[in-house]
């Protein structure tokens, strides 16, 4: 099965105009994102930031929250004693996430970074990020939020053990539990192994995670608009049948 993108373009339906959640768990990971940055320049000489500096935003999807974490990191970077003249930002989606929509985006929000004296270089780096992205030792900072939770695809077998639901729920067998956390393990595992390739020494990555407040998934129900959504399809199913 083939993993699919958000919805398109900038209407009433696309993810760009129904984002506010993703928001809010971005602005979240703010504090760790600053003082991540400005523990990077504490030891200047190990890096050649004043040339350019090289960022990675993994699952940036499209829409205004790419822009919001572009501007939120330039202006950080300026607040730095030596601060990179020039940065590249590498903004990684799927192929069929809607780069067009995205950068047309950009185009109208040119000067985000004109009072900072950075210029910005933005690039679209197509891929998954379960896997090699960019050169060995070719980034200094490499950044996600909310993105992780996606797998990189649904755990094989799961087709028969857990009908009628369409991710994990507190009805689900504990052999689905098992298949998605092992699926977790090696997904995030090929992910640390690609970035620890790609960032150079020294380089930092932050990530910001969706959880669950019990450790026992089987106990609360902390997906109940799935949940929800699933009871939905499932009785669509079987009123066509």
């Amino acid at each position: 099965m083939s993993v699919k993108n958000m919805n398109t373009g900038s209407g009433k339906t696309s993810y760009a105009n129904n984002s506010a959640l993703q928001k809010v768990m971005i602005t979240k990971t703010w504090p760790a994102l600053d003082e991540t940055l400005k523990e990077m320049f504490i030891k200047t000489d190990e890096y050649e930031f004043s040339k350019c500096m090289k960022i990675a935003d993994l699952g940036c999807s499209s829409g205004p929250n790419t822009l919001l974490v572009i501007s939120h990191i330039i202006e950080q970077l300026s607040k730095q004693e030596h601060a990179p003249r020039e940065i590249q930002v590498f903004l990684n989606d799927l192929p069929d996430n809607d780069f067009n929509n995205l950068f047309k985006l950009m185009s109208t929000n040119t000067n985000t970074n004109a009072k900072n004296n950075i210029e910005c270089y933005i690039y679209g780096a197509p891929g998954s990020f379960y896997g090699r992205l960019f050169p060995n030792n070719s980034l200094h900072f490499a950044y996600s939020s909310y993105s992780l939770h996606w797998l990189s695809q649904i755990p094989q077998g799961l087709e028969k053990t857990n009908k009628e639901n369409i991710c994990l729920a507190t009805t689900s067998p504990p052999q689905v539990f098992e298949a998605y956390s092992n699926q977790f393990e090696r997904d995030f595992t090929t992910l640390l192994k690609s970035r620890g390739e790609e960032i150079r020494g020294g380089g930092r990555m932050v990530l910001g995670f969706i959880d669950r407040c019990v450790a026992d998934p089987t106990s609360k129900d902390e997906l109940k608009a799935l949940t929800l959504l699933s009871e939905t399809l499932s009785d669509m199913v079987a009123e066509v049948i």
